[in-house]
């Protein structure tokens, strides 16, 4: 594997649990004040750590929000849960987003794993397979009513998907993905790449087309050569609320500009 030829980027992923909106709002605009390239949600409808039942805010509305209230960063969802909408209508709200934000918006989407959210909402969770299959079934209805809506979308928009998973998750990214986000170690997103580079042989499509992210923790210099020799160009830090302490970020972005030149 070749060393990265893009340039890095950073992104935060601002959870939106435990925080009045006016911390989130702010935080999204100090985010893109300090340089960050884009700025991420996530879609669930409780927290995922602390208090269970605390404060949280549903992911595409806020998208929308911060589509007027950022000018600069790339948004999006890290990532959409395909449970949650019909997969033509998501492609429209992505479009629309695309279109208030100036052509900014990712679409992050993934399988979805988080039970409280399907049964206190009334989903059919169903298994792990079966939600990738749903997914691997969503992914063309999306592209085909992009392709049809009026007005189009600004740009191509880009399509992110998260998710390891080496046999159905990571041959659906070959097909359809511009970005790949997993986590994990150094060890296990080597594994993860080769894994992606061969689904990429077997469909017939260039590895390099597609922009390879992680989430990231601790510091840059440890991890982040490590991470860029295996091609790996966007890196993105968590942080929750009350307080969103956005000193982790700060570094990773000093870190993105000592490697961008």
């Amino acid at each position: 594997m070749t060393e990265a030829t893009r340039p890095v980027r950073i992104g935060l992923q601002l959870q939106p649990q435990h925080a009045d909106y006016a911390a989130i709002r702010r935080t999204a605009s100090e985010a893109e004040e300090l340089g960050a390239d884009i700025v991420f949600n996530w879609d669930h409808f409780y927290p995922l750590s602390g208090e269970p039942e605390g404060k949280h805010f549903e992911c595409w509305t806020m998208l929308g929000a911060w589509a007027e209230s950022t000018s600069r960063v790339e948004i999006g969802a890290l990532v959409t849960c395909n449970s949650y909408r019909n997969p033509d209508l998501l492609a429209d709200m992505a479009r629309t987003v695309d279109h208030i934000s100036g052509g900014r918006l990712i679409l992050g989407i993934g399988a979805g794993w988080f039970e409280k959210d399907y049964v206190e909402y009334g989903y059919d969770f169903g298994t792990a397979g079966s939600r990738i299959a749903d997914l691997g079934e969503a992914l063309p209805r999306i592209e085909n009513r992009l392709a049809k809506l009026n007005p189009a979308p600004t740009r191509k928009i880009p399509v992110l998907i998260g998710g390891g998973g080496e046999k159905k998750t990571l041959r659906l990214v070959a097909k359809h993905a511009d970005i790949w986000h997993g986590f994990g170690d150094v060890e296990v997103a080597s594994r993860k790449l080769k894994i992606l580079d061969q689904h990429c042989a077997d469909v017939g499509r260039d590895p390099a087309e597609i922009e390879r992210s992680v989430g990231v923790q601790g510091d840059p210099a440890e991890s982040g050569p490590k991470l860029l020799d295996l091609g790996i160009t966007t890196f993105t830090v968590g942080v929750g609320g009350p307080d969103y302490d956005l000193s982790q970020l700060r570094k990773w972005i000093a870190w993105r500009d000592a490697q961008n030149g």
